[in-house]
């Protein structure tokens, strides 16, 4: 009876033996899966925005977008009245031209001052030859009177012509310096067309900035305006999600982040539809979070993960973005919750090929 009974007891006990082999071979498997493949569901959706801002004052004519609609590159997003740049721009245009028929009719005056200058300079050629001349006459008329040659009245006509000339040349010295300093240019003018040439560019330039359009493919989001309402320089009219690329931001262990680089495959999907699943690679890996302990005082910019456990310690948290290839962007929404799961093992075999 004792042996049948100790038989019935081992062949109870072999099933619960073989029930807690595949239980710890499970497990094995799952933690080399889990190790090889980490995956987390502390993910989000994420793509590029930027605030979408006047760079003029204005009121806001055209509003030609709604609340959450796409847009592509190049579509006009709202325009603000360009009636007050417009007619800045005819206003520096009607200054530059009558800059330039000053500048002509002061460049006429000059060419005028210039040919009376050369004018007066031929004079006073004509001038210093003449002295040139009376006194070579004096200096060999002079030397005759005592000889009896020439008479006394003669000698006094050359003296006089001698200095009639040199009177003469002194004369028209002062006229050419007084026509040289007539002679004004239009520096000063063409300097002041370069100053009106900036300012119808900046015109022209705000005038431009006075129509406001998509700078990408993109999503409108967190309008709350409408025609009419006034648009200040750097204030923003709302949101514009940079559609054009896709990212998964998930948050791992740090003892989950060996071997994964940028580069390393993933996959990711979105809680809202966990049917589609979409390839991707990481884009880069964050290298700081904000510490929670320690007292340490860093940027605010940096990400906070909280941690789930206060009474033991857990690993620390890192940003892993994920750039997703081929992504459903009608699905993905800025902030959706995702799962991810990275495999760096099949990049390792990838390098190694």
């Amino acid at each position: 009876m004792t042996t049948a009974a100790g038989q019935a007891a081992k062949k109870k006990t072999w099933p619960a033996i073989v029930l807690v082999l595949i239980a710890i071979v499970l497990l094995i498997v799952v933690i080399m899966l889990v190790d090889r493949s980490p995956r987390t569901d502390d993910a989000y959706a994420y793509a590029d925005t930027i605030d979408v801002v006047p760079e003029v004052n204005g009121r806001i004519v055209i509003l030609a977008v709604r609340d959450n609609q796409a847009v592509k590159q190049g579509d006009l997003l709202f325009q603000i009245d360009p009636r007050p740049y417009q007619d800045a721009v005819i206003r520096a245009k009607a200054s530059l031209v009558a800059l330039d028929r000053q500048i002509e009719l002061t460049q006429r005056t000059v060419n005028a001052q210039q040919y009376n200058a050369q004018s007066v300079k031929a004079a006073v050629e004509s001038a210093r030859a003449a002295a040139v001349q009376a006194a070579d006459t004096l200096r060999r008329t002079e030397p005759l009177l005592p000889q009896g040659y020439v008479s006394a009245e003669d000698v006094d006509r050359a003296r006089t012509a001698q200095r009639a000339a040199a009177a003469q040349l002194d004369a028209a010295r002062l006229q050419a310096q007084q026509a040289a300093a007539a002679v004004s240019g239009v520096d000063a003018l063409v300097a002041q067309r370069a100053v009106i040439m900036a300012e119808i560019a900046i015109a022209e330039l705000n005038l431009e900035y006075a129509t406001v359009r998509a700078p990408f493919d993109g999503r409108v989001v967190s309008l709350k305006t409408s025609t009419g309402q006034f648009a200040s320089v750097a204030k923003p009219v709302f949101t514009l999600i940079d559609t054009r690329h896709w990212y998964v931001v998930a948050n791992f262990r740090e003892t989950e982040l060996k071997g994964v680089r940028a580069g390393t495959p993933a996959t990711v999907y979105l809680m809202s539809d966990t049917s589609q699943r979409f390839r991707g690679v990481v884009d880069s890996v964050s290298y700081g979070v904000l510490p929670e302990e320690g007292g340490l005082s860093l940027p605010g910019g940096l990400p906070r993960i909280q941690r789930s456990l206060n009474w033991v310690h857990v690993s620390q948290r890192f940003p892993v973005k994920i750039r997703v290839e081929n992504p459903n962007r009608e699905l993905f929404r800025l902030g959706t919750s995702a799962v991810a799961m990275l495999n760096p093992g099949r990049a390792a075999q990838a390098e190694h090929k």
